[in-house]
């Protein structure tokens, strides 16, 4: 075998998300688009903000030596500096344009922070249900996963956590509005969590950082609230893009915030500038950079997705399907019908339905359904959802 063996086998793990997209391309080829219902992939469909659409256009004309050369491997000074006053509303918190480094998305700013943090074994806690991507940027670095298991609510299991941290705990990741379940962590959660961190990293003697995946934090519902983790816990290296809140997933934009209050800030921020340039990203999209440091709080027609998770979940609950309902996010992740969730989605896909099972997740007995689809994919779905639905009861 000429490739890697250790890629090899993360083929061979790779993500159930990306295989049933697949599945969807293969069957929209042989079967027609709209006889497929796909709900497979977190691809944010609404049309971008035209305030971006118009900053975009301007940007786009702009023309002189380096405009589209390197810079600073943070990024613009000027971009940095806006999304550290943006946060600083946000947050209540002192960022600078320094504690900031513009990354190619969210899932680059993650692996850049985890190389800049992880030795070889340290472990990174992770809680299911949760994205999995999450174990293969862990593992790039060095490092290894330690899955805590979430509550029967599917929010954080403070004693799971607590179980789980030992002297060679170096983070522990949260995402939230949660991938898969679109669950909303309160400040109560956010407290606990935080009062056992602080604890637990005096009792190792060691800093536990909490990395806050947030690309959701702006899909929100029902006048439900976003609480930033970095308000309750100090040692808080906050991930984010704009890949869902401007529908941008394509032009890989995000950041890094490094809390100034962390004991380390400057190391971190050091490594994680030098991480940016050696891992080959150099630096994020400058186009991108210019744009999104103009329209920092503008944002999709969330309600839009609000009337399709609505639409969704009370026509799932009205055929029997167990929920816990969303309160952010794009996602439903109802319990399956049967214990084997592999299975059931596998009946779905009888019905032309793609849905991911919940064992993607690390949680077995649910499945996730990604809304990110026209009102009439759902609504022509919604017969085989009962089918299927039916077929199980009646076995």
């Amino acid at each position: 075998m000429s490739i890697s063996k250790n890629i090899e086998n993360s083929i061979k793990k790779s993500s159930w998300i990306r295989k049933m997209f697949e599945t969807g391309v293969r069957l929209k080829k042989e079967f027609g688009e709209d006889k497929i219902n796909d709900f497979s992939l977190g691809n944010p469909d609404l049309i971008s903000p035209q305030e971006f659409n118009s900053v975009l256009n301007e940007e786009a004309q702009t023309s002189g030596s380096f405009v589209h050369g390197y810079m600073p491997n943070g990024g613009y000074l000027s971009t940095r500096q806006a999304v550290a006053e943006y946060l600083n509303q946000e947050t209540g918190q002192n960022y600078s344009a320094q504690n900031i480094i513009m990354s190619v998305g969210a899932a680059g700013g993650l692996n850049v922070i985890l190389k800049s943090l992880l030795n070889p074994d340290d472990e990174v806690i992770v809680i299911a249900p949760y994205f999995v991507e999450y174990d293969f940027y862990i593992t790039n670095h060095g490092g290894k996963k330690i899955i805590a298991d979430s509550t029967c609510d599917l929010l954080p299991d403070l004693k799971e956590i607590e179980a789980k941290i030992t002297t060679k705990t170096k983070a522990l990741i949260i995402n939230t509005p949660n991938n898969p379940t679109g669950k909303i962590y309160s400040k109560e959660i956010l407290q606990e969590l935080s009062d056992l961190l602080t604890r637990k990293s005096k009792d190792i003697g060691s800093t536990i950082y909490l990395l806050s995946d947030e690309p959701y934090k702006k899909i929100i519902y029902d006048n439900n609230q976003y609480h930033s983790p970095v308000k309750f816990y100090k040692n808080t290296i906050i991930i984010s893009s704009f890949s869902k809140d401007l529908s941008l997933a394509g032009e890989r934009i995000g950041y890094i915030g490094i809390n100034p209050q962390i004991k380390d800030a400057e190391s971190i921020i050091n490594a994680a500038t030098f991480c940016t340039r050696i891992l080959g990203f150099v630096n994020a999209p400058a186009l991108m950079q210019r744009v999104v440091a103009r329209v920092l709080s503008a944002n999709v027609d969330i309600s839009k997705y609000q009337q399709r998770r609505d639409l969704l979940y009370n026509s799932l609950i009205d055929i029997g399907y167990k929920i816990n309902k969303p309160e952010g996010a794009f996602y439903l992740f109802p319990e399956s019908p049967i214990e084997d969730d592999v299975a059931f989605v596998r009946i779905l896909q009888e019905k032309f339905i793609l849905t991911t099972p919940g064992s993607g997740f690390h949680r077995k007995g649910h499945f996730r359904i990604s809304y990110c689809v026209e009102n009439k994919v759902i609504e022509r779905s919604i017969d085989g959802f009962r089918k299927a639905f039916q077929e199980v009861q009646n076995k």
